[in-house]
């Protein structure tokens, strides 16, 4: 079996015996630029050969000198290369200057476009094939596995392709097709039926809220001694560790968004409480005392089960004339502005957390809340339609 050195040789070989037989400047093209007749779309069509031509130098330029213990053979290969093959000004590293540089541009001048200029060495069918098959889930093709690797793609490529490129030539033509390897956002579903009706009714809501009234978008957050984890600035090689309790302790705060004002009024759960409706009810027990100077009160919820039971209705037969509940579209986070309170909080300070215990991390929850004393009320979904 021949060696990584030997067959790496033998490529090199077919390579020079390549370039020795098909000569750039052919006979056709000194004739067509002797006699005036050399078109623009001909002109195009060389420089792109040029510069495929001169990038191809410059790779086995540089792969002949990453090999170490060459024998003999590979050095007199190397040495042909460098004094046949590689033009003079063909200097790695040269910026603007490089020989590889100056082909791309002229390329250009003449229209060439970066498609053309990249040369994909496979079928655009076989591209395209790739293209389509990021677009649908490995079930479909018979793999038991919820999302694509480029090792995935590689295997469909010899299947329906019979080609056999590696996983990272798959990931290079992702790139080139704009494809980057994200988190995918969780989205809610399925929309309620009736989202816009209620939305609309929302938006006439806050349009004719009269001075003496006020409305609040409430809903709850989770704050977790066990860190959220998200991304960070690190040294290469050395990931974060982020020490994590041996048991979790979670503690539930019940918030309220000032619609007019963006000012946060905060209930914080008693130790181990839920989100249940005690905490809403005692939440709802603080907007009555603390927005005494409005009339009524309208709070804008989600319909959990917490916010529909009967201690909120027994609560309501009581205080019912200060305080009415509007319920949100069901699955419309984005239809609550204080969600976005909430990721804030998430994002600066329970996410890579490193407090020991619940009362140090509150601590620092009420810190960044008290001073944040204002937040903006993102509205979009509440904004009404300027008339023509």
């Amino acid at each position: 079996m021949a060696t990584q050195s030997q067959v790496f040789a033998e490529d090199l070989r077919t390579y020079i015996r390549g370039q020795e037989k098909t000569p750039l400047y052919g006979k056709s093209f000194f004739e067509e630029v002797m006699a005036g007749t050399m078109n623009r779309d001909s002109l195009k069509k060389w420089a792109i050969q040029h510069h495929y031509r001169t990038g191809q130098h410059i790779r086995a330029f540089g792969g002949i000198f990453l090999n170490s213990g060459l024998s003999p053979l590979d050095q007199k290969i190397r040495r042909h290369i460098v004094e046949n093959l590689v033009d003079e000004e063909t200097v790695m590293g040269r910026g603007d200057d490089a020989h590889w540089v100056l082909s791309r541009r002229l390329a250009e001048a003449f229209g060439a476009t970066p498609e053309e200029l990249s040369h994909p060495r496979v079928a655009k069918e076989a591209l395209d094939y790739v293209n389509w098959v990021t677009e649908l889930s490995p079930r479909s093709f018979g793999f038991l596995r919820s999302r694509l690797c480029c090792g995935v793609i590689v295997l469909l490529l010899v299947d329906v392709c019979q080609l056999h490129v590696s996983p990272e030539t798959v990931r290079r033509w992702l790139h080139r097709a704009g494809l980057v390897w994200r988190r995918p956002r969780p989205v809610v579903g399925p929309t309620d039926p009736q989202r816009e009706a209620k939305l609309q009714a929302l938006r006439q809501l806050l349009a004719t809220l009269p001075a003496n009234e006020i409305a609040v978008f409430q809903d709850e957050v989770d704050i977790n001694t066990n860190p959220k984890i998200g991304a960070m600035w690190m040294r290469r090689g050395q990931q974060v560790e982020i020490p994590t309790p041996g048991t979790n302790e979670k503690r539930y705060l019940a918030g309220s968004l000032n619609w007019r004002t963006g000012a946060l009024i905060v209930t914080e759960g008693f130790p181990k409480q839920g989100r249940n409706a005690a905490l809403f009810v005692r939440h709802l027990e603080d907007l009555r005392c603390r927005l005494l100077c409005y009339r009524k009160i309208h709070v804008i919820c989600d319909n959990a089960r917490s916010h529909t039971c009967k201690l909120v209705q027994h609560y309501l037969g009581q205080w019912g004339h200060r305080i009415v509940l509007h319920y949100l579209p069901t699955h419309a986070p984005d239809a609550n502005p204080i969600e976005r309170v909430w990721w804030h909080l998430h994002e600066e300070i329970t996410r890579c957390h490193r407090c020991q215990t619940m009362e140090e991390l509150l601590d620092l929850v009420f810190a960044w809340l008290q001073n944040r004393a204002r937040f903006t009320v993102e509205d979009e979904v509440y904004a009404l339609p300027q008339a023509a």
